[in-house]
């Protein structure tokens, strides 16, 4: 899948590598970054690699959430209210520049992307599997846009930023656009549904040394009593961390995590989860320094693998060199 999107997307192993991370471990990705650096181009390779039907939904401030989850309309045929389902009832959404509307359609997300369910006028439908939501925001705008609440950003599993191109990755882009003759791009689907899904059953299967276990509480610990920060990790941040290290090691064709796996994945798992005090604002300290502070600080476990037994991840006895 990665060699696949690297084709459209130069020079973002990385950041592609997290984001698909975060869907096997079965949460929602929030891309942050400055326009033009690929966050559409990348969620829609994703979803052509992933095979999974993908939804493009472009937020604004006039958005309702029945325009996000469907409403009741009426049919004059039969005489009754039938249900049409909005752009959510899909495999794989792109909601667009999320903090472009109001927080009262921005909500209309967080019972989708936590219970997989949809309520409407007193009627709950529930959503196909697999559900990911991938969405995109600009963190330097803030005319007419509306940021997300706390309570949202803790339903995004990570929080990824592109980046700049390097000068020969920026070159390879032109180029690349010249060799293709046309902007649109379309890539093969490598999974689908029905694989992703035996994907993300066999991210379950990974194993967990209990120190390594430790290790992402600690870290989540730590966080909240660093002086910089006003409200740190909660513990759905630790265990965010050790699902997105699971499917981290997963890509390293591992089937047990590491603690280099934690410390791979853990400025997009628990950065967007600190709340900063606001002097902290003006010392130009972003969440994501006070993590790799805590990452320096707080000591990791030695490297160990574990064999864990059949059902289970967490493996908490003795473990091996």
């Amino acid at each position: 899948m990665l060699d696949s999107v690297d084709r459209v997307v130069v020079g973002k192993r990385r950041p592609l590598s997290l984001v698909l991370a975060g869907i096997l471990a079965g949460g929602h990705v929030l891309l942050e970054d400055y326009p033009g650096l690929g966050k559409t181009l990348a969620a829609r390779s994703l979803a052509q690699t992933l095979g999974l039907d993908f939804r493009r939904l472009q937020f604004t401030p006039d958005l309702l959430p029945s325009d996000v989850t469907g409403s009741f309309v009426y049919d004059q045929r039969s005489g009754e209210f039938a249900f049409r389902a909005g752009p959510l009832f899909c495999g794989l959404l792109l909601a667009d520049e999320i903090n472009r509307t109001p927080p009262k359609t921005q909500s209309a997300l967080l019972e989708a992307m936590q219970e997989r369910q949809v309520t409407v006028e007193g009627r709950t439908f529930a959503l196909a599997e697999p559900f990911h939501v991938i969405a995109t925001a600009n963190p330097i705008e803030y005319e007419g846009t509306y940021p997300l609440p706390e309570a949202q950003l803790d339903r995004f599993l990570l929080r990824v930023g592109f980046g700049y191109p390097d000068r020969e990755e920026e070159v390879d882009v032109l180029l690349r656009r010249v060799a293709r003759r046309q902007e649109a791009t379309l890539l093969e689907p490598v999974l689908g549904g029905d694989a992703l899904r035996r994907a993300q059953r066999a991210v379950e299967d990974v194993a967990v040394e209990e120190t390594v276990a430790r290790y992402c509480v600690d870290l989540a610990v730590a966080t909240r009593t660093r002086s910089q920060v006003l409200v740190g990790a909660s513990p759905r941040g630790a265990l965010g961390l050790m699902l997105v290290a699971r499917a981290h090691a997963v890509l390293r064709r591992r089937d047990y995590v590491t603690p280099e796996d934690v410390k791979a994945v853990a400025v997009a798992v628990l950065a967007h989860r600190l709340t900063l005090k606001p002097e902290m604002w003006m010392r130009r300290v972003a969440p994501e320094d006070v993590v790799r502070e805590v990452l320096g600080e707080v000591p990791a476990p030695p490297t160990v693998r574990a064999a864990a037994p059949p059902g289970r991840g967490v493996h908490p006895g003795r473990s091996r060199r």
